[in-house]
């Protein structure tokens, strides 16, 4: 049998390093599967239940792998089901790349069944390159652009196929007028700022006093040189949710998340600081940050439009981080100020005190925190952690404190729900020999999660560590979007919107093969945490917590606190439980539970 299109294009994505992609079939991609049939798991395909999971799960191999992720879908609905996905990895510059079926060429413009424009669907997921293959011959050029500007401008890219180009017969493009040879490899290059910046930078850092770094995801592979940078000035480093599990939580002066759902010794480093260096973040909530004319600022980052967006910096360094920090180090001089260590320090010292009394707040039936609490000295050392979007999102960020050696991530820049688990699954594919843990509200496992772990049980048996646990807050609440309805509209919980049905997610478990476990009392948790991180095989704990526990903002403005009453007045059906709630953990927080 002839070598085919699709023939070509699975070797092809195989000599560009790829080992897997995450997709599903339908007859708009039949030649393609057919092809990976042939190829004997070279690349391998990986089935989920869903197009979006498969999305999910080709952003999350990005994430965990530093290589590209690859998702495969059908024509019609199933491209259109990959777009969450891939918006995903989009927003959090994950080199990702789709093959998406589409209908023959010759029925393309009659409104064909399951014809879309799938040109115009992808134009902006996939802005930087969307194309169709209409010939066999513009293969080659095709999937190694694809490729190639995936990799280079961290994005997402998309290659369409109609079902009759699969099939065809491969040609290489002819040696005349108008064809075009491709060829295959790419690497980043590092790239260092012009010196007159870095002297420039340089002379700033140096004249300020109080020193503040915040790192975003950036700095993934600069860490070391971070480090060397923030221990010359005394800096203290918060961090951007994608960057949790970038800095070990242990380092000096390292306070922690930022924004929202940051700690109370980022918030402090913000409003004291006379310097800030951003690297590698597009971090968005300027109230979060230092007024302007408070802090004069540098930024690093590899991307030029990511420079000077976000706040009023008086240098922007374009340039990779680690080069940068080591460059800019080599200008540094140390500063001598202890003072501005000893406060920063005291700074963390005194949130991690705070963390640990609020967890200690009665609640019913469990508080949230104190499952998080219990889980964070637990953390074996290697493990991978998905965080899902929703309130989980805040107990993530706060409670646990990283150590060296773990990886993370969440759904930073789109910030979707339904990522949890796909995230899970998709990390142990990278690292099977790595236990690993998702934090997932009911919300989302009733979007996505719940199909997500049928997927879980038929892959699970061939990993090397079986340990990977999906943690379930089960509140009956979709209790992120609940609060801000409260604090941010003034309104009483909508329970019509967002009450939760009862599902025995334990049970759940137990039907897919799994074990499955429940926290009903506060009694519960230490137990059952200990139980999970011994099993043989993948644990859903089903966790009834409250849905009251306000995820209390780092500092509390007097419109948030007026639209939280405004709130109860207007007759909030949890209002005087979640007052009483929010008023105990206020007192735990300033008093560190010594009441």
């Amino acid at each position: 049998m002839s070598v085919t299109v699709s023939d070509f294009i699975v070797s092809r994505l195989h000599e560009w390093g790829i080992e897997r992609l995450y997709g599903y079939s339908g007859d708009g991609i039949n030649g393609v599967m057919a092809a990976l049939r042939r190829a004997n798991g070279t690349p391998r395909l990986i089935q989920p239940r869903h197009e979006e999971v498969a999305a999910f799960m080709a952003c999350a191999h990005a994430k965990f792998s530093d290589q590209v992720g690859v998702c495969v879908a059908t024509s019609g609905p199933g491209a259109v089901h990959l777009l969450n996905g891939l918006y995903d990895a989009r927003k959090d510059h994950m080199p990702t790349v789709a093959i998406v079926g589409q209908q023959a060429r010759m029925s393309l413009g009659a409104d064909y069944q399951q014809e879309l424009d799938l040109m115009a669907l992808f134009k902006d997921v996939a802005s930087d390159y969307v194309q169709m293959v209409t010939t066999p011959s513009q293969a080659r050029h095709v999937i190694d652009q694809a490729m190639r500007i995936a990799i280079a401008r961290r994005t997402v890219t998309c290659v369409i196929l109609p079902n009759d180009i699969q099939d065809l017969p491969m040609e290489d493009p002819p040696m005349e007028h108008g064809a075009v040879f491709s060829g295959m490899g790419y690497r980043l290059p590092q790239v260092v700022p012009e010196s007159a910046d870095l002297d420039a930078a340089a002379e700033i850092i140096n004249q300020g006093k109080r020193v503040a770094i915040l790192a975003g995801a950036g700095v993934k592979h600069a860490v070391d040189e971070l480090l060397k940078v923030a221990e010359l000035t005394g800096a203290g480093i918060a961090k951007a949710i994608l960057a949790k599990t970038m800095i070990a939580d242990d380092l000096p002066r390292v306070t922690g998340s930022i924004g929202l759902l940051g700690t109370e010794a980022s918030d402090k480093l913000m409003k004291e600081c006379d310097t800030l260096l951003l690297v590698g973040t597009r971090f968005p909530y300027v109230e979060f940050l230092p007024e302007p004319g408070q802090a004069r600022a540098i930024q690093i980052d590899v991307v030029p439009e990511a420079l000077g967006v976000r706040y009023p910096t008086e240098v922007n360094l374009h340039g990779d981080a680690a080069p940068t920090l080591t460059a800019l180090a080599k200008r540094l001089k140390s500063k001598r100020n202890r003072k501005w260590r000893k406060q920063v320090q005291s700074w963390v010292d005194d949130w991690w005190e705070v963390t640990e009394a609020r967890s200690a707040t009665s609640a019913s039936p469990i508080n949230p925190q104190h499952v998080f609490q219990s889980l964070s000295p637990r953390l074996p050392t290697d493990v991978m952690l998905a965080c899902d979007v929703g309130s989980a999102t805040n107990w993530y960020a706060r409670h646990l404190k990283i150590r060296a050696g773990m990886l993370g991530s969440v759904s930073g820049g789109l910030a979707s729900m339904g990522n949890g688990v796909p995230y899970l699954i998709a990390a142990k594919f990278c690292h099977p020999e790595r236990p690993a843990i998702a934090m997932v509200g009911d919300g989302a496992m009733q979007m996505l999660g719940n199909n997500a772990l049928i997927t879980l049980a038929k892959y699970w048996h061939e990993w090397q560590d079986p340990r990977c646990i999906v943690l379930v807050l089960n509140n009956h609440d979709l209790s992120q979007v609940t609060w801000e309805q409260r604090v941010m509209e003034g309104d009483p919980k909508f329970d019509v919107s967002q009450g939760l049905p009862e599902f025995p997610y334990d049970q759940y478990a137990e039907l897919l093969g799994f074990k499955g476990l429940r926290m009903e009392h506060e009694d519960d948790v230490d137990r059952v945490w200990d139980e999970a991180l011994a099993a043989d095989r993948p644990v859903v704990i089903n966790a009834y917590t409250d849905p009251d526990i306000a995820p209390l903002p780092p500092h509390i403005k007097f419109e948030q606190a007026k639209s939280y009453l405004a709130s109860i007045v207007k007759g909030d059906s949890s209002g005087i439980h979640s007052a009483k709630l929010s008023a105990k953990q206020m007192g735990r927080s300033l008093f560190k539970g010594k009441q």
